[in-house]
């Protein structure tokens, strides 16, 4: 097939994981004998992205408009016509490529784009994120999870104290957003990486066949190379246990609130390292910095990869809910017993598990720690083999929807 990729998330010189996704998946198609290019952002060239912006294809860095902010901060209120105008502008750049494919797939942060793609064209997108109702994309408010459904309670979340105006109209641009997504969903297929993610869709737009899920996937090669970078002793080790996280060093991902926690009762045999940068890095360093807790800063996705595989133990600390969680999948194609909260979509990952227990749920911070700190691994299991969470599992059921004409649900 002719398939084009869509991400104005690509290029970046440090990407996330909806980048990594995209790229992951590009090289899977590139490898199984299709024809992939990608289209992505013009703020950078590809070069900046180094030897993960190399997919086999080629690049084009043509959309623009997607990082305007139109003063919605200053203002205090989301406007109606901001994002209907920006996925509107990114649907026309789309189009001046649709003649030279035969499935055009988008990953980005306006769902809204496929109202603006005619109904001829083979078009899907996939939904990494809550943007698909929420215009933070993250469905967290105020140091915990959102639950909020009124579009006029939307408006606290871009003025602290909003007057009976901007309530008004960011209400109107909450409203017109997630129509105008319901819209583009039931025009064009559309794949949720998990259930739960679907579901918070659902409790906006009401009950439906909304779309595919396809859960998130992982390099499997990837894997594969940190394990034998890092082969693991048949015993572990008494006398250290080694513990690793990974996330953007910000509120929601709960890292801070970990080592609050736990950092006042870690054993002494403890080693703590986190991989990431954000915000909170420069103060989490200064509180918790030590001998037991290190900061490894950003890293490139094989060096967490190698980190996590020489660990004895993933800790996976978000508070809000993950629309996925790869980390957790990580850890678990890893065979290393993995820590997170019971929330989001992390319940769903309980079926990558290659031994009973190893996915530890918890219903907050607190209880996470308790037990943690008198964790004490078994054996190593071997990692899983049979290829579930890897890129080339998921391919077939990707290519069956790229194939299908029809926007309904595959089950």
């Amino acid at each position: 097939m002719r398939i084009l990729l869509v991400s104005e998330d690509i290029p970046y010189p440090s990407m996330g994981g909806l980048a990594k996704h995209v790229l992951t998946l590009a090289k899977a198609l590139v490898k199984a004998g299709h024809s992939v290019d990608l289209l992505g952002g013009d703020q950078h060239p590809i070069e900046v992205a180094g030897e993960e912006g190399q997919f086999g294809g080629r690049f084009f860095g043509e959309l623009h408009g997607h990082l305007a902010g139109w003063k919605e901060s200053k203002i205090g209120m989301y406007l109606p016509s901001k994002r209907p105008w920006i996925a509107r502008k990114m649907a026309q750049c789309v189009m001046k490529h649709v003649a030279d494919y035969d499935i055009i797939h988008y990953h980005g942060h306006f769902p809204n784009i496929a109202k603006y793609i005619p109904l001829h064209i083979n078009f899907v997108q996939t939904r990494h994120d809550q943007g698909s109702d929420c215009l933070k994309h993250t469905r967290f408010r105020n140091g915990e999870i959102c639950n909020q459904l009124n579009p006029a309670d939307c408006a606290g979340c871009i003025a602290k104290q909003p007057n009976a105006l901007q309530r008004t109209i960011s209400a109107s641009a909450v409203s017109r957003y997630r129509e105008d997504v319901a819209e583009a969903f039931q025009r064009h297929k559309t794949i949720f990486v998990s259930e739960k993610l679907r579901q918070n869709f659902a409790r906006i737009a009401g009950a439906g066949e909304w779309g595919f899920v396809v859960h998130n996937f992982v390099d499997l090669e990837m894997i594969n190379a940190a394990l034998q970078a890092n082969p693991t002793s048949s015993k572990a080790d008494k006398h250290k246990l080694k513990l690793f996280v990974a996330g953007k060093l910000y509120h929601p991902k709960g890292i801070g609130m970990l080592l609050q926690k736990m950092v006042p009762i870690m054993s002494e045999h403890f080693y703590l390292s986190i991989a990431g940068d954000g915000p909170d890095k420069v103060a989490l360093r200064q509180q918790f910095e030590s001998d037991q807790v290190t900061f490894l800063g950003w890293c490139d996705y094989q060096t967490v990869l190698n980190y996590a595989a020489s660990s004895d133990v993933i800790i996976v600390p978000s508070i809000l809910e993950e629309a996925f969680g790869a980390t957790t999948l990580e850890g678990l194609l890893l065979g290393k017993p993995t820590f997170a909260l019971d929330r989001g979509a992390t319940p769903e990952l309980h079926m990558y598990q290659n031994f009973q227990g190893q996915l530890h749920l918890h219903p907050d911070i607190e209880s996470l720690v308790a037990e943690l700190v008198y964790f004490k691994p078994q054996l190593q299991s071997l990692p899983i083999s049979d290829g579930r969470g890897g890129v080339n599992s998921t391919l077939q059921h990707l290519l069956e929807i790229y194939r299908n004409p029809i926007a309904a649900t595959i089950s």
